[in-house]
């Protein structure tokens, strides 16, 4: 039978003095806290949905990881459920409200919000989702294939990145009606996809991910667990000015 592995971190970076980015891989999820080394998982493919989603809470705003956790917390409930992108959409709705109605209900949790990026793979085809900045790409022969669209203003000339975000998942005083990106292509054993925070691809351009990524190995399981390592260490040599989270995922026959 198919299965996914799934390698996953997450690290405040050398700046930020906690980790607001959460991650979620099938039922498990990994909340505020920090992974030295690389988590391997696997899932069947042919059953339940499986989702592989990172959030990444905002800085400057009280209770980004409350945030971040919530959403993933959420997702994962909701995971066997999301076969379809209409259960997708309506499961980030959902989550949205559900950070509203937290940070109404707690004065220190005024305008916490989180971005969040994810895929859901089913045995024929993966739907990939996100709402804000954190990103979803395919790995490719050529590449990497960015699935996930940034929800930021235009980037200035000269400028790489912005860490202006034009929606998120809460983030504001008043209930806002956010319209995720959900899109759905076909699915092929031996498929890989990363999913990040920003903190992995704003100071790491995307060239040098895909080199990473390209680096031989006899096992794949260890190559995605090394290629994990590697991209960390790529943030963190970069300077790391940000929490660094990214899951790597793997269609294995």
């Amino acid at each position: 039978m198919p299965y996914i592995a799934v390698s996953a971190l997450s690290h405040e970076g050398l700046i930020r003095e906690q980790n607001e980015d959460s991650l979620v891989a099938g039922p498990w999820t990994l909340c505020a806290t920090v992974t030295g080394n690389p988590q391997t998982l696997l899932f069947p493919l042919g059953g339940d949905p499986v989702l592989v989603a990172v959030a990444d809470g905002l800085g400057g705003h009280p209770g980004g990881e409350v945030a971040s956790a919530l959403v993933v917390r959420r997702l994962a409930a909701a995971g066997p459920g999301l076969g379809s992108e209409e259960a997708v959409r309506d499961a980030l709705h959902t989550c949205n409200r559900a950070v509203f109605e937290a940070a109404g209900a707690d004065p220190e949790l005024t305008t916490m919000g989180t971005t969040v990026a994810g895929i859901v793979l089913l045995p024929e085809s993966v739907i990939t989702f996100n709402v804000g900045d954190s990103r979803a790409y395919r790995v490719t022969e050529d590449g990497l294939l960015r699935l996930s669209v940034d929800d930021s203003p235009p980037l200035e000339p000269g400028r790489r990145t912005t860490s202006v975000v034009t929606q998120t998942l809460g983030g504001s005083t008043a209930l806002t009606v956010v319209r995720p990106h959900v899109s759905s292509s076909p699915l092929n054993a031996g498929d890989r996809f990363l999913l990040c925070s920003d903190g992995l691809t704003d100071p790491v351009p995307e060239e040098e991910l895909a080199t990473v990524l390209a680096a031989p190995h006899e096992d794949a399981e260890r190559a995605d667990a090394r290629a994990s390592f590697e991209l960390w260490k790529a943030a963190i040599e970069a300077g790391g000015p940000d929490n660094i989270t990214l899951a790597l995922v793997r269609v294995r026959d």
